[in-house]
């Protein structure tokens, strides 16, 4: 079993930053495809960012490729999601997820979320 715990969600204006973290427990998430995903408001659970299982590297979409930045702190069982210069379309619930495989929208493991709100 794996448990993962979101924090570092906020209010922040346009053009701000915010980083948040994945704190996770249970069995390690080495060679796990560890995903950051974000709902929002109205709109279909979105995938932000994958780490693959197979090696490692880490796959970016589009929207937000050059202003966040995933990292991983192996000592502190915890992944973070580094978020710069915020828009606010970059509002919603952020989860972060892990799966043996890959990053998909039914991955096993699931945090609670933490709320990203980007408003002037």
């Amino acid at each position: 079993q794996v448990q993962l715990e979101e924090s570092g969600g906020g209010l922040v204006q346009p053009g701000g930053s915010l980083r948040l973290a994945c704190a996770h427990s249970g069995r390690s998430l080495d060679h796990y495809a560890i995903g950051w995903w974000r709902q929002a408001p109205g709109k279909e659970r979105e995938g932000i960012s994958c780490i693959k299982s197979e090696d490692g590297s880490i796959y970016y979409v589009e929207s937000v490729k050059g202003r966040f930045t995933v990292s991983r702190d192996p000592a502190k069982n915890t992944i973070y999601l580094e978020m710069n210069d915020l828009k606010p379309e970059d509002t919603g619930i952020y989860y972060c997820a892990a799966d043996p495989h890959v990053c998909y929208k039914k991955m096993i493991y699931w945090g609670q979320g933490t709320q990203v709100t980007v408003s002037a």
